[in-house]
Order: structure tokens, then C-alpha cells, then sequence
């Protein structure tokens, strides 16, 4: 479920925790079956039942989010932008509370499908989740580099919003206002966070004056060239004019009125926010380090780190986990590296990748095109072969193309952003491509893999297309599931015959390795007190990741906890129940079958995947 602005900022977050909270709500496999075996017709009337119920709460669990319903494509609402106060998440807590009571009593477990079974366990862990982070809610970074609403309202506003009449051009403009008003709410919360002694890096306060600076420079304000909401207004409305569906006056009334959102609403909410952080900053930490050294640091990063890994591992655990990776993952690193004919050390080797200029594209508008097309040549590669491992496969359309402007960072981690589920829009693979020097060549197949097809557009797109689940499971989005499958993508594009060039075979490991990097750091940072500097050299020893990447990626554990242990954890429960189903079936064992059961129910927590599988397998070995 993307509530994307509520999450964000930190607030009731809607994905589950993993076995542990199955146990604390007693729901699960076993927790309500009764000893009478029903009838099948009583388990399709109750399941129905059960679907509908969850379809009117999908409706009621929209109308807290309009910016959701603009993200699958839906245009009422249009005109609003999400409520970011406290108030507001208090109600909508207190409406989980309610329809979750309102699940047990009034539904039979015992009388529901296996997959109805599911979506009542995910209901209640989405309610276990929201409650377990709810006491930390003024504990989290509500401004920094990576995200925040200063820098995703505006990108929400010129990517999704769809203007195809003068009234959604209208409601655009209205919007202008919200994203105004949303910010000082959002500015608001930091304001009680800092009251409470949460003070934000230096960087991540430098990135967020960077980003709305670059956001009220320009015409209609001051400065040279066009600010990016105003040029993206202009842009609206000339298409507008070019289609017939306003003439020029109205045109002219239209753009006044986005001229006067701009000048009257949304520019004093920016400058407030920078006044504010210009204020906030020499209140940041001498040295940058992690969330253990906030108050309440040791618990808000335990409730971190269940909600993004859906289990109950400890740092310790999964900062043991990372350190064996590393070293499993370097001895693979040393044989392609011999198998290169390179004479010298690891870490000789690893400066040679990281700084040889074969291996980047120039700093120049052509290196950044021939980037953006070697990204699109390796998935049209790979689409062709998705056949072979799938029975699933997405029909969204995916594009690939540069962030823009406005929220560009030199080095920042490429992303994805899903599509509509009735496809009028694409999937869309966004590069940070401001520093060329920061994008290695080596690393370029791997991550189109990852973000694309077999990776995020693929899960994204079949999560949304597949039927016969309630759309509230359609949207879920649990990061170990969506982020381990990407990871494990990455792998299994290498068995689909990709990675020809031993140097890009050299950069899947490069990723790999960095995400058991990701496990030791994380909880360094966050669990053993270590400093941005520390977590750099660490890096850098055990990688050959380019060094402005390196440091754009510690940043944004420093800013995320948690986040970035999801990807390995989650791909080594993938793998491990592929070669759990291996074993078991033997001969009989389908990758396209299992691949589909894995992505046929949407995002999971981990153990309700594995309870899946489990029962993929017992239906194979039934006679």
C-alpha cells in the first residue's frame, strides 16, 4: 500500500513485521482453525464476504491519501494534497484500530481460503507495524537529501499529475497551494522532532537548502530561466492549447493563477523551510553517525530494523550475517579478477575499476545519453528472456530517464517508481547522472536489472496486474520482499545468460557486495556507534564502488536506518527457499512455477512467504 507521504515522513507505515507480530496479533496458519472440516461453499461465501469487506476499507484507506489515488491513477481527489499533521495520523491510527477489531470479530478464519488467510494477516500486521512505530514518530529525519516532501511534492506534481482537461490543470494549481500547506506541516514536525534533541547531518540539512533553493529559482521568482514548477505549468498548458481543450484566454487565466500559487503560497513555505534550516544547522552533530545516539536510539532502531527486514534478527545478528557475506562475496571477486589476467592484489585491483576511464562514460551530455540507452539495450536483452523463467510476466511498459533537475544528486542511488495498474502510465527507471565520474560502466547492466525487468518493474507490475487479490494487496509493499527480490534479480539475470562481459560480471558482485556492506554499516552506524568515517573506509577496503558513490551511500544509511539491510536479507530468504523447493521436489522442481508463486501473491513479509512456498511445494508432491 503506498501512502507515500505518510511515509516519508515517519509516520504509521504500512508494512508488517514479520512471525513476531503473526504471534503478538494470534492470527496465522493455525491460530483460529477449528477441529470441523467447513464445506467449500462455506469457505467461498466467507472469503467473498471477506473481500468485500476489504475493498470498502481500500476505499476508506485511500481517502486519507488523494496523492495515492493520483499514484494508480485515479483522478478524484485531484485537487487535494495529503494531510501531513499529527492530527491527522492520530485518526488514521485510530481507523486501523477500529477495522481491525472490526476483522476479528466479524470474520471466520477457520472458514477462509489460504489466500484470503493471507490478506487477514497482512491487514492485522499492517496494524501491528503502525502501532509498533507510532511511539518513535518524532525520531525520524523529516527533511534530508534523499527524500522528503520539499523535494517529492514538486516531483509528484510534474511526473503524476496528469493534465489532460482545463479542470485538471486547475486542480494542479490548487495543489500548488496544498504542497504549500503540506510543508508547513511537515516543517512543523520537524520543529517538535528538534524540540525533542533530533538534529539532522549537516549533510542531509546542506542537501535539503540545495534542493529548495533550485526550487524557487527562476521565473516567476528571481533568478535566470524558468523555476521547475513554473516551466512544468508552461509546459501543461501549451499541450492544452496545442489539443483545442482551452483557447488562449483561459490559457492566460491559467497561467496567472499557477503564477500566483508559486509567487503567494509555495515560495514563502520554501523560504520558511530554509530559514528554518539555515537556523537548524549548527545544530547538527559535530560528527555524523547513526540514530543510536538520539533519544530512545537503541529502540527506535530495533523498530527500524523489523520494519524493513520483516523479522526479529538483532544487529548483532545481521551485522555477523554481513561481515560472513563480505568475505564469501570477495573470494568470488578474486576469481574474476584472475579470470581478467589482472596481476596484482584485491584491493589493486578494486583501484583500477574504480579509476581507470575506460570504465565511465564522459561528464557530458553525450555520456549521459549513451548511459541512458546502454541501460535501455540491457533490458530489451533481458525481456526477451523473461519467458523462460516466468509464467508471470508484467504488461506495464517501462522508460528510463534522468532525474530531474531540481532533485539531482551526484551520486545518488537510481530508483524506480511503479507504473498505473491499467498502464496509461509506465514503470519508470530513474539515473542520477550529474557526475558521470560516479556511475560506473561495470555496475550499469547489473542495476538496469534491478531497477527494471527481472527486478523492481517486474514485481511492482505483476503485484498490480495479478487478480483475484484485494487491491489493498495489490499496493502492499514490504521493503525485504521488494528490495530482496531486486538483489536476487540481479543474480538471476546472470543464469538468463547476461554479464557476457566479465567486467559486468565484476560489477554484479560490486552490488552484491555492497549490499553485505550495507549489513555491517547499517548496524554500525546505527547499533555500534560508528561514524560517517569509519563506515566510508570500511567501504572503500571492500569495494571498488567509485568513492562519490561510497559516500552518497553512507549518507543514506546515516538518514534511513534500517532500509538498507532489507535487500540482502530478503534475497538470501529467496534463495533459500529456491533451494528448499530444489531439494524437495527434485526432478520435479519448476523455476517458472516457483518464480510465479513467489510473485503471484504481492509483496509479503518474509515468513508469510515462506509459508507460501512451503505450501506451492506440498501442493507439487500431492498425488
Amino acid at each position: 500500500m503506498r501512502l507515500y507521504l505518510l511515509a516519508l515522513i515517519g509516520s504509521a507505515a504500512l508494512a508488517a513485521c514479520g512471525q513476531q507480530v503473526e504471534e503478538k496479533q494470534g492470527v496465522g496458519p493455525a491460530a483460529q482453525e477449528s477441529a470441523a472440516t467447513p464445506s467449500a461453499e462455506a469457505i467461498t461465501a466467507e472469503t467473498a464476504r471477506l473481500n468485500e469487506w476489504f475493498a470498502a476499507r481500500w476505499e476508506e484507506e485511500l481517502d486519507f491519501s488523494p496523492v495515492t489515488k493520483t499514484f494508480l491513477g485515479r483522478k478524484d481527489d485531484n485537487d487535494k494534497i495529503d494531510d501531513l499533521s499529527e492530527a491527522a495520523e492520530d485518526l488514521h491510527l485510530a481507523w486501523r484500530r477500529e477495522n481491525g477489531q472490526e476483522l476479528k470479530e466479524s470474520f471466520d478464519y477457520a472458514l477462509l481460503t489460504p489466500e484470503a488467510k493471507t490478506s487477514y494477516d497482512i491487514w492485522l500486521y499492517q496494524l501491528a507495524q503502525a502501532e509498533a512505530s507510532y511511539p518513535f514518530r518524532r525520531r525520524g529525519y523529516v527533511f534530508h537529501q534523499m527524500r522528503g516532501v520539499h523535494s517529492f511534492l514538486p516531483n509528484f506534481l510534474i511526473n503524476f499529475h496528469k493534465v489532460e482537461t482545463a479542470d485538471d490543470m486547475r486542480a494542479y494549481i490548487t495543489r500548488i497551494s496544498g504542497v504549500s500547506r503540506a510543508l508547513d506541516q511537515a516543517l512543523e514536525l520537524a520543529q517538535l522532532a528538534a524540540a525533542e534533541g533530533v538534529h539532522a547531518p549537516d549533510f542531509a540539512y546542506d542537501g535539503v537548502l540545495k534542493q529548495s533553493r533550485a526550487l524557487i529559482a527562476g521565473a516567476p521568482f528571481e533568478g535566470e530561466g524558468n523555476a521547475p514548477l513554473w516551466a512544468d505549468a508552461n509546459s501543461k498548458i501549451d499541450a492544452l492549447l496545442e489539443s483545442g481543450a482551452v483557447e488562449e484566454e483561459e490559457a492566460g487565466a491559467l497561467r496567472e493563477a499557477a503564477r500566483a500559487a508559486l509567487v503567494d503560497a509555495f515560495k514563502p513555505s520554501y523560504d520558511a523551510l530554509i530559514a528554518w534550516v539555515e537556523e537548524e544547522r549548527p545544530n547538527a552533530p559535530e560528527i555524523a553517525t547513526g540514530v543510536g545516539s538520539l533519544p530512545d536510539g537503541e529502540a527506535y532502531y530495533a523498530e527500524r530494523l523489523a520494519f524493513s527486514t520483516t523479522t526479529d534478527m538483532t544487529p548483532d545478528e545481521v551485522h555477523a550475517l554481513g561481515l560472513a557475506e563480505v568475505a564469501r562475496i570477495k573470494g568470488e571477486m578474486e576469481a574474476i579478477k584472475t579470470k581478467v589476467g589482472f596481476d596484482g592484489t584485491l584491493d589493486e585491483f578494486f583501484s583500477f575499476v574504480r579509476e581507470d576511464e575506460q570504465f565511465y562514460y564522459p561528464n557530458t551530455d553525450e555520456g549521459r545519453d549513451a548511459y541512458l540507452q546502454s541501460a535501455r539495450d540491457h533490458l530489451a536483452f533481458i525481456k526477451e528472456r523473461l519467458p523462460e523463467k516466468f509464467g508471470l510476466l508484467p504488461k506495464a511498459d517501462l522508460i528510463v530517464k534522468r532525474v530531474e533537475a531540481f532533485r539531482e544528486r551526484d551520486g545518488g542511488a537510481q530508483h524506480y517508481f511503479p507504473g498505473t495498474p491499467d498502464g496509461s502510465r509506465p514503470g519508470t527507471f530513474y539515473a542520477h547522472l550529474s557526475d558521470m565520474s560516479a556511475m560506473p560502466k561495470p555496475q550499469l547492466e547489473v542495476i538496469a536489472y534491478h531497477e527494471g525487468n527481472p527486478g523492481h518493474h517486474m514485481q511492482n507490475s505483476i503485484a498490480q496486474e495479478v487478480e483475484g487479490l484485494p487491491e489493498f494487496r495489490n499496493q502492499a509493499s514490504f521493503t525485504a520482499y521488494g528490495e530482496g527480490w531486486a538483489l536476487y534479480s540481479e543474480l538471476l539475470a546472470k543464469e538468463m545468460g547476461a554479464y557476457e562481459d566479465p567486467y559486468s560480471d565484476f560489477g554484479r558482485l560490486t552490488t552484491e557486495i555492497w549490499r553485505a556492506i550495507r549489513l555491517v554499516l547499517d548496524t554500525g552506524l546505527h547499533a555500534k556507534g560508528w561514524t560517517q568515517e569509519q563506515a566510508v573506509e570500511y567501504f572503500i577496503a571492500n569495494s571498488p564502488a567509485a568513492e562519490g558513490q561510497i559516500r552518497s551511500e553512507v549518507r543514506r544509511y546515516i538518514v534511513m536506518p534500517g532500509q538498507a539491510t532489507s535487500y540482502k536479507i530478503g534475497m538470501l530468504k529467496i534463495l533459500e527457499l529456491r533451494a528448499k523447493a530444489q531439494s524437495e521436489l527434485g526432478d520435479d522442481f519448476d523455476i517458472r512455477g516457483f518464480h510465479d508463486t513467489v510473485l503471484g501473491g504481492g509483496a509479503l513479509p518474509l515468513a508469510v512467504l515462506e509459508r507460501r512456498v512451503d505450501a506451492w511445494i506440498a501442493a507439487q508432491q500431492a498425488p
